[in-house]
């Protein structure tokens, strides 16, 4: 006599393997640093400080949706990338591959995951900057909100397209390389209206100042910045194309 065991459905296969994910994330010391503890530092570091210059408007209140903009680029991109890369070195995505979870479980739980930090930095360092006397345009909320969704999009598929196609330790220094890199010139604490204009407009082609740009004008002026958005937009379907072609779920 046999007993055949039948796999559990789609959505609790996902939120298991999304739990998991979450808890090797926030057991992390290295991405927690990245992740909370750095931007809430950045933050502090803005309100106190009088550099480097943010332009027009309270300072607080452009500190802020630049941080939340570190956040998305340091859950979507950077830890995911990292997390990715070592979990294709030791085979953990070739078999939890052929696994019921399956690859498109599999993606679909990092997504979410992703969200869920998302959402804990959003909480943690918004509750700070209100505490510090931000003051976020509400009628802009909605708007921020979709450039969260598309932000993580955006990153989440370029930390899979370079995951999936180059060795752990190249990613480990390039996603870091990377993190820096944008947070000093990619837009995201200084305002790309603050760089000389020829820095100014070719950070404007980034999806880290997509991003910044699209909080700033939806928590500052409760406006929808539709040229950012496009930016973020174009960065997400160009990266999940080459991600679909090119990942690679084993070394």
């Amino acid at each position: 006599m046999t007993t055949s065991v039948l796999a559990a459905p789609p959505v609790t296969r996902v939120l298991a393997q999304t739990r998991f994910e979450v808890s090797t994330l926030l057991r992390n010391g290295e991405q927690l640093l990245v992740s909370l503890i750095l931007p809430a530092m950045v933050l502090v570091g803005l309100y106190v400080s009088s550099a480097p210059s943010l332009g027009p408007g309270r300072r607080i209140d452009v500190a802020v949706p630049g941080v939340l903009a570190l956040c998305v680029l340091s859950a979507a991109f950077t830890s995911q990338a990292i997390a990715t890369a070592f979990d294709r070195r030791y085979a953990v995505l070739r078999y939890l591959g052929v696994t019921p979870l399956g690859r498109g479980g599999l993606v679909a739980a990092k997504v979410v995951a992703t969200l869920v930090i998302e959402a804990i930095q959003i909480v943690v360092l918004g509750g700070l900057g209100l505490a510090l006397g931000w003051r976020p345009e509400l009628t802009g909320i909605p708007y921020a909100v979709l450039f969260v969704l598309v932000g993580t999009w955006a990153f989440v598929s370029l930390a899979l397209l370079l995951a999936g196609t180059l060795r752990a330790e190249a990613v480990l220094a390039l996603a870091n390389l990377l993190w820096i890199v944008l947070l000093a010139a990619g837009g995201v604490i200084v305002p790309r209206t603050q760089f000389p204009d020829p820095a100014g407009t070719a950070a404007g082609l980034l999806p880290s100042a997509g991003l910044a740009d699209g909080l700033r004008s939806a928590l500052v002026d409760g406006s929808l910045n539709g040229t950012a958005l496009l930016v973020v937009l174009a960065w997400a379907i160009v990266c999940s194309a080459l991600a679909v072609r090119l990942f690679r779920w084993s070394d």
